[in-house]
Parts: C-alpha cells; sequence; structure tokens
C-alpha cells in the first residue's frame, strides 16, 4: 500500500470552515499534520449576521484531537486579514480552499440589487481577495496550492440561482487564469463542484438526498489536489457521493460559412445548422491557443475558398498530405541593410572581443561579410506564415509546433544589403506516431531573380501522427551521424544572460523567448534561448575553427534541435572534420545536455583546421570548459585579479583518480589560468575535488563549506585564501 498523503509543516487556510463541508476539509487537513486557519464568519447562509461561536467549535475540536488551528472570523472580503492570521500564527501560506459561500435564491424577475452583488461579493470576489493575499507568499516559496470551489449550478445554470451561477462560473474563470499564472511558481490551482449535504443544499434538495451526500465524500479531492504530490492544475471536477469526474469544454467540428468572394449570412446559418450543432466528431479545445488555432484556419480556408462551401474545421481522418504539397502560397519579399546583419551577427554571439570582429560588425571593414545561417532570417517569415496561417488539407495549432531540424544551402554568398523573395512550397508530410513532420521547403532568389539560397523547416506538429502515411520521405536533408573518436576541436563560449532579447530584434518575436509567464505556459522555468540562435552560434563556430571566417567557403548548414539553451550558458561545440564536411554537435556546459546534434557544415573544398583550433584534451571534463571560460572572464576582470591576488592549484579527480590540474594564477599581472601546475613556485592553496562535484559548486548546486565539511572538498595550504575563490567564481556566475 502506498505512503498515506501527509501536510506536516504545511499550513492551509479554509474560508467558510464553521460548517459542512468547509468544516470537514478543516478536520481532514489537521488529521493529516498540518496547520489549519478555520475561518467563518459566523452568519446564517444567506450572508446575514455574524459570531465567532462556529470557528471556535472547529479550532476546539481540532485542538481536541491533538492538531493545531486558530480561528478567523473575518469576511473573506477581507483576505488580507485571513491571510495574516496564518502568517502570524504558523509562520507561511500554503494551501487556500476558497469554499466560503452563502445562497440569495430568487427568480430572474425578483433578484434584487442587493441579492446580486452580495453573492459576487461572497464568491466571486471573496475568492479574488483570499487567493491575492495568499499570492506573493505562495510566489517566494514557490509553492502553493489553490481549491476553488464552483457549483453544478455555475456549470449548468439552475432556476432560481442566476446570481449564485454568475458568480460560481467566474470562480472557474478566474482559477483558469491562476492555474497558467501560477505555474512558473509551482502554484497549482484546480476547482470543484462538489455535491454534498449543507446548509445551503438543503434549501434546493430533499432531505432523503442531502443525507446520501456527505461532506466526507468530498474532502478526499480537496485534500489530494492540495498535496505536494499532485501536479494537477487547471482542473474542473464534480465529486459526489463517492463518485469524481473531470470535465472539459467540447466543440463541434463547425462549419465554415464564408468564402473569399462571398459574404456570410443568416440563411447560411440556417442551411448549416446541422452540421454546426453535429458533436460527433467534437474537439475538446484546453487553452486559448488552441482555440485561437482553430481561427487561423479558419482565416486560412477562407483565403483559400473560391467559392461557398461548408467545410470541418478538423478532421479525424488525418492531413491531405498531396494538398498539402500542392500549396503554394504567394512569394514573400524581405527588404535588409547592413545594419540587419551587423544585428543578426550579435545576436547569435559575434563580440569586440573577439581579434576577428570587424568581419561581420564594422560595415566599412574590407572583409564585411553575412554570417552564413543569416540565410534563415529571410525565410524565417514565411515558415511562420505556414504555421499560423495554416496549410490546405491540415489543420495546425500552432501551439503544438515544434522545430526539429533546420537545413541550409547557399548557392553564392549573401549580399550585405537588398531585397530578397521567397517562395514556400511543402515537399512532404510525415507520419511519425506521436506527430506528424511537415518539410517546408523555402527557395529565396536576389534582386535579380537568381536563386541565392534554400532553406528546409523540418516542424513537428504534436498529436498529428498515426493517419497513415508514409515515415521517411527523399525531400528530407537527413542529419549527420557523429564519428566515435574523439573531437579533433572544440570551441566554447558563453552567451549573454541577454542574447535572447538581443537575437529577437533579427525577427523571431516568439514571446517564448522574452516573456517568462509565456515561458512558463510553455513548461520552461524562464524564456529559452532561440533554438536558431544557437544554430548561428555553432555555425561561427565551425566557419571560424576550418573556414578562417571566409564566408564565400559555406556550401550548407544542417542541425537538429535536441534541447534548449537558457541565456546565459555556455555553448561547448565539438567539431570532426570529414573531407569536405565539418560534423559538430553542441552541448550546454552547464548541464552536459546535447542542444544540437547530427550537425555539419559542408564547405565548396576540403577545410583545413586554422591556427586557432582547440587541440581535444584527452578526457571529457566539465572542469575544463569551467577553466577555459574562466580565464576569458578574468582577462576582462583586471580588478577582480588584483583582489585575489593568490595562486591555487586545482587537482580534478574522476573515478578517484586525479583526471586533470590546473592553475589559476591570480598573481601575474592580467592573470593566468593554464592546465598543469604551477610554473613558478608553489600554489598558496591545492583543492582537490572531482569533476562532477567542481562543476556543482560553481553553478551553485553545492555550498563550498558543506563540500569542505562533508569530505568531498580537500584543501591543502593556506585554507582562508579558499575564501577567496568566491570572487573567482562570481565571475563566472552563469556556470
Amino acid at each position: 500500500m502506498s505512503a498515506p498523503l501527509r501536510f506536516d509543516g504545511k499550513v492551509v487556510l479554509v474560508t467558510g470552515a464553521g460548517n459542512g463541508l468547509g468544516k470537514q476539509y478543516a478536520l481532514d487537513f489537521a488529521e493529516r499534520g498540518a496547520s489549519v486557519v478555520v475561518n467563518d464568519l459566523g452568519g446564517n447562509f444567506k450572508g446575514e449576521g455574524s459570531g465567532t461561536r462556529a470557528a471556535d467549535l472547529v479550532v476546539n475540536e481540532i485542538k481536541a484531537k491533538g492538531g493545531k488551528a486558530v480561528a478567523n472570523y473575518n469576511s473573506v472580503e477581507e483576505g488580507g486579514k485571513l491571510v495574516q492570521t496564518a502568517l502570524e500564527n504558523f509562520g507561511r501560506i500554503d494551501v487556500v480552499v476558497n469554499n466560503a459561500g452563502i445562497l440569495r435564491d430568487r427568480s430572474f424577475a425578483r433578484i434584487s440589487d442587493t441579492d446580486w452583488d452580495l453573492i459576487q461579493k461572497v464568491h466571486l470576489r471573496g475568492a479574488f481577495q483570499v487567493s491575492r493575499a495568499a499570492w506573493p507568499h505562495m510566489k517566494k516559496q514557490n509553492y502553493g496550492r489553490v481549491i476553488n470551489v464552483s457549483s453544478a449550478a455555475g456549470i449548468y445554470g439552475n432556476f432560481g440561482q442566476a446570481n449564485y451561477s454568475a458568480a460560481k462560473l467566474g470562480v472557474l474563470g478566474l482559477n483558469n487564469t491562476l492555474s497558467i499564472e501560477g505555474r512558473k511558481n509551482n502554484i497549482k490551482c484546480n476547482t470543484i463542484a462538489p455535491m454534498a449535504g449543507s446548509r445551503m443544499t438543503e434549501t434546493v434538495m430533499p432531505a432523503d438526498v442531502v443525507a446520501l451526500l456527505k461532506p466526507e465524500y468530498v474532502s478526499p479531492l480537496v485534500l489530494y489536489l492540495s498535496h505536494e504530490d499532485c501536479e494537477e492544475s487547471g482542473s474542473l471536477f464534480e465529486v459526489g457521493a463517492g463518485w469524481i469526474g473531470k470535465l472539459r469544454w467540447e466543440r463541434t467540428k463547425g462549419a465554415v460559412l464564408l468564402s473569399k468572394n462571398t459574404s456570410m449570412t443568416p440563411e447560411a446559418v440556417r442551411d448549416n445548422w446541422d452540421a454546426i450543432t453535429d458533436f460527433k466528431d467534437s474537439t475538446a479545445p484546453s487553452s486559448t491557443q488552441e482555440s485561437s488555432a482553430m481561427m487561423m484556419g479558419i482565416l486560412r480556408d477562407v483565403e483559400a475558398q473560391s467559392k461557398p462551401a461548408s467545410r470541418s474545421v478538423s478532421s479525424s481522418s488525418g492531413p491531405d498530405v498531396e494538398a498539402a504539397k500542392k500549396y503554394k502560397p504567394k512569394p514573400i519579399s524581405f527588404t535588409y541593410s547592413a545594419r540587419d546583419v551587423m544585428l543578426y551577427a550579435l545576436g547569435v554571439g559575434s563580440s569586440t572581443r573577439a581579434t576577428d570582429y570587424l568581419n561581420f560588425l564594422y560595415e566599412g571593414a574590407e572583409d564585411f561579410g553575412v554570417l552564413p545561417s543569416f540565410a534563415v532570417i529571410p525565410a524565417q517569415m514565411g515558415m511562420e506564415n505556414v504555421v499560423t496561417n495554416g496549410i490546405p488539407g491540415m489543420q495546425i495549432n500552432p501551439a503544438k509546433i515544434l522545430h526539429g531540424e533546420q537545413y541550409v544551402e547557399l548557392y553564392k554568398p549573401l549580399p550585405t544589403s537588398g531585397t530578397l523573395t521567397s517562395q514556400v512550397s511543402i515537399a512532404d508530410v510525415l507520419d511519425k506516431g506521436s506527430g506528424a513532420v511537415i518539410l517546408i521547403n523555402i527557395d529565396t532568389f536576389d534582386e535579380k531573380k537568381e536563386k541565392l539560397c534554400f532553406n528546409q523547416f523540418n516542424i513537428f506538429a504534436v498529436g498529428y501522427g498515426n493517419f497513415g502515411g508514409s515515415r521517411n520521405s527523399e525531400a528530407a536533408k537527413a542529419p549527420g551521424k557523429m564519428p566515435s573518436r574523439k573531437p579533433d576541436s572544440f570551441l566554447v563560449e558563453t552567451t549573454s544572460v541577454d542574447q535572447a532579447a538581443l537575437y529577437r530584434l533579427s525577427g523571431d518575436r516568439n514571446p517564448l523567448h522574452i516573456d517568462p509567464s509565456f515561458a512558463a505556459m510553455g513548461g520552461f522555468d524562464k524564456p529559452i534561448l532561440h533554438g536558431l540562435c544557437s544554430f548561428g552560434y555553432a555555425t561561427r563556430h565551425v566557419l571560424k575553427q576550418y573556414g578562417n571566417n571566409d564566408v564565400t567557403k559555406v556550401k550548407a548548414i544542417k542541425v537538429r534541435f535536441a534541447k534548449p539553451v537558457l541565456p546565459g550558458q555556455t555553448i561547448h561545440t565539438d567539431m570532426w572534420k570529414e573531407g569536405n564536411r565539418v560534423m559538430f554537435q553542441c552541448k550546454v556546459a552547464e548541464s552536459g545536455n546535447v542542444c544540437l546534434s547530427g550537425g555539419y557544415v559542408d564547405f565548396h573544398a576540403a577545410p583545413a583546421a586554422s591556427a586557432s583550433a582547440s587541440a581535444p584534451q584527452a578526457s571529457a571534463l566539465k572542469s575544463d570548459v569551467i577553466f577555459e571560460e574562466l580565464g576569458r572572464r578574468a582577462k576582462g576582470d583586471p580588478a577582480m585579479v588584483k583582489k585575489i591576488n593568490s595562486v591555487f592549484q586545482f587537482n580534478i579527480t574522476q573515478g578517484g583518480k586525479t583526471a586533470a590540474v590546473w592553475t589559476t594564477d591570480m598573481k601575474t599581472p592580467g592573470g593566468a589560468i593554464y592546465r598543469g601546475k604551477p610554473k613558478q613556485g608553489k600554489a598558496d592553496c591545492t583543492l582537490t575535488i572531482s569533476d562532477d562535484n567542481f562543476g556543482d559548486m560553481v553553478t551553485g548546486k553545492l555550498n563550498g563549506q558543506q563540500a569542505f565539511m562533508k569530505g568531498l572538498l580537500k584543501v591543502q595550504g593556506n585554507l582562508m585564501l579558499a575564501q577567496k575563490l568566491g570572487e573567482l567564481f562570481q565571475a563566472k556566475a552563469n556556470l
């Protein structure tokens, strides 16, 4: 049997906890270890009167059983006072159950302003006020659970309860948005519509039915949704009499009644009413993104139609591959200048710190040119239009689109300015089971109408597979296969914390890369770097290492996007020379995760490794990357070097044996960090630590003092000097 769900150390606020369901929640939370704030105004079910007795009785019952509880007698409209009671007595707030409610039932024609306003204040405004007061504390502790109580009346309506129904459906809307905004801070929010015997249900249900609907048949769901193990959020549940069911919105396929050359009429609505209301092949949209994606599909259909027709909004039979391959949208024009070229170069990491920065950052340079990876920029708009506006024969939800792979082929060097024209076509649609791969080809022409470059965007549409199509296509540009030998060379470069903000100025304005709230909706803790930005980094690395930054040498580039990179993280590019082709793979140095795989750059002629090529080390150690980057940072921060003014030797172990020795000499002017023992004299302090633990210590995952106390870090020499390492590691705060 699995372990019982406990709430030890958690603080729970239950509103309206003096009777019925709220009382049951409070008792059950306390029994399982929670400290409970029992809130109840003490009035009757119509919201009249006040008192302390109801809350006090529940608190006394909890304490009599050995539990911890405190009473609160404020109205839920004073949400801040309820939360303050939790903070003053227990120091935190973890769970809020917005249960308080009243009834003032009247038929719609007889509802007074007071009947309406009081219901809204208690149910909807009360849930808002209490949740708002708890929200900043939950965000700060990166944990929270909110249970909002709705009703079947709010979902389905009920005679004599227009005021109550409106408020309860409002609670559901509030919860849905809270669940989205709370995602990045581990705040889970769910709504329940309970059916149980209470002072309120006694007014609308027979006594024998009320007796069967016990509060203890509802409470288990509330406790599970409130537990730290529960990942559910943004959901609605009906619960009662020992039964629980989850609800969702359902939508018919509908019908498109508008065509490009014909207006929409009431008669068209009448004639297509059966299709509009037929739920036979319904869908269940779960977000505004999914809902809006349907509308984009409709706009595409209207543009494509030449005569009125009733068309299904989505199809259960899968995409029409042949219709998609015949799609030929209007050509797209793209005008740019040298300024855009330089902005792009900055966006993919070009820097004036490099000795050869003039090539890509100064329009007056003799060798000023355009990075080959810039070829994706004029094609980007074409790809986005396809995803947004849709493809004939397919219904694509932009929220379920992933950029899988990218291929670029250059027929001549890109001009530093001009107007380019791109033509989009669909090469194929492949069935990958869990989704469909859409191969989007884009040919780009210069002002002389000569073909300049070619892009293939490999797009993965999640959930569109299993339609019986082909898994492979001759049209697909396959990724490369990495050699089994050690890399011939590598380059390591740290991205800026502002890298995504800078790259998006070149055209990809997806809020996923700038807005923390939007990133949280996608399941990321913070905005991520554009995949095509990492693609640009890798292109620069290979071009520098094997092409001497000569853009005329590059013929083609291919890459597969594996995992995201966060702005500020370090990109480590391994490279293998294979004739005219240089294979490459990129890793995030901090995590070791491969972010770009199957990559290659084809040159017109077999390249030779440049003098700047970094020889591979005998072992692939995390610490190698860290020390190399620390060396770069030290050279750029003489004040930090002067402040440390000490020599450290690091003995890096792996498998219990010394794998590498590094020296950080901060006594040498400008600082010197190199592999091997100190070149002059002895180290002031020698540290021995494993490669993994060193990486964790630099990134802040492992505290230095704790590592020393646990024996994970051994220090010889001047122990006090080791404290200065904080200055050095702070210079590499992003690692």
